[in-house]
């Protein structure tokens, strides 16, 4: 049984769903792709049991082929040919494939397609719609701060509510916390589920740049993401997820406004002379001044910057870990920036200072202790 279709086009449809093969599978079955072609149009397959991922393409082909190939060996041979139409040959007793380029033939050992695992398919689901655009900042606004304390699987993902109000994104890891709502993702029911790291991780590498439209449907156990020729399935997190709103404080009488560009800068110059192991850095602020500082006594570093700054509210010293707020400041778009603090004690809140339509962010940032020696 013969297939022939272009080597980019195959290539560019089998590096979007790549990402999903683990190279050190316990299964040899899940390092390949699932090839499936029925009158003219090809679905292939790639999944680790947790996530999938399959995409269509036109091929030329008469028969309705089956075959599982080897993901590695398939895409470092088309890496290395030019545009041209390949054939693929499919012995479908002995699952050897032929591959006939203009210049050359190679073969290889597919594996019985029977044996590769079935992907869920979407039942019982309920379904939102929301531009790629839309998703793919709110995951890469939320995807930094999810932990990685499997211990704690439920914040090892993304949280999703979705409700007739809007839908809202929520990720943290104890130090630090991000929450985005958007006012025109909506959904005729209240319901929430939570979305594993490496599937987050999937869409925003192939998640299109544009106001394509994205399809999401869940149910209890799976996620299913469709948009143009692609669908990613992932099993969702079952777990608890904590009640986030209580870390949030209510009441932060003291507003700090400034250049996010220019904090951001400047603590990445003196978090150079900080305590390497809690990347402390202490901001005090008077009046309209903001004096950030940091030292490492172990080498006797030391660093101080002033900028100048919009504050409303009582003088105060706080210290922060120093990476944490460069990486809230890098995921954020806006010129300026405004820090809601109340006590040295609690947490801090930051938000853009000029909102986009439709969306409300907000980060959260757990504070040290100010450690003088």
């Amino acid at each position: 049984m013969n297939f022939i279709v272009s080597t980019t086009s195959l290539l560019k449809s089998l590096q979007t769903i790549s990402g999903v093969i683990n190279s050190s599978s316990v299964l040899p079955i899940l390092e390949d792709f699932l090839f499936e072609i029925k009158n003219g149009k090809m679905t292939v397959f790639a999944t680790d049991l947790e996530t999938s991922m399959s995409t269509e393409l036109n091929v030329e082909s008469k028969d309705n082929v089956r075959i599982a190939i080897p993901a590695k060996i398939i895409l470092d041979t088309l890496k290395t040919l030019s545009e041209q139409p390949l054939t693929f040959k499919v012995d479908t007793k002995t699952f050897a494939v032929e591959i006939v380029s203009e210049t050359g033939k190679y073969k290889l050992s597919g594996e019985n397609p029977d044996d590769f695992p079935k992907v869920p398919q979407p039942e019982g689901t309920s379904d939102v719609a929301l531009a790629a655009g839309i998703l793919s900042s709110a995951v890469a606004s939320t995807l930094f701060a999810v932990s990685n304390d499997d211990l704690r699987p439920a914040m090892t993902g993304v949280l999703v509510q979705v409700s007739p109000e809007g839908t809202t994104f929520v990720a943290t890891d104890a130090h630090k916390l991000v929450k985005m709502k958007r006012e025109d993702v909506k959904s005729p029911k209240a319901n929430q589920f939570i979305l594993p790291r490496k599937a987050l991780n999937l869409l925003k590498s192939t998640l299109p740049h544009s106001e394509t439209s994205v399809q999401v449907a869940y149910n209890k156990s799976n996620a299913f993401f469709t948009f143009e020729n692609t669908r990613l399935t992932c099993r969702l997190i079952d777990a608890q997820y904590p009640d986030y709103n209580a870390v949030i404080p209510v009441n932060n009488p003291n507003k700090l406004t400034l250049d996010r560009l220019e904090f951001q800068n400047a603590l990445r110059r003196i978090s150079i002379y900080s305590n390497k192991t809690t990347y402390q850095v202490i901001l005090s602020i008077s009046g309209s001044e903001l004096k950030i500082s940091a030292q490492d006594l172990d080498f006797s570093n030391e660093a101080t910057e002033k900028l100048a700054c919009s504050y409303e509210g009582n003088d105060m010293d706080i210290a922060f870990n120093a990476r944490f707020l460069i990486e809230m400041l890098g995921v954020l778009s806006t010129k300026e920036i405004e820090i809601e603090l109340s006590t040295p004690t609690r947490a801090g809140v930051i938000r853009p200072a000029d909102k986009e339509e439709n969306e409300d962010l907000l980060m959260l940032i757990m504070p040290v202790m100010i450690n003088v020696g």
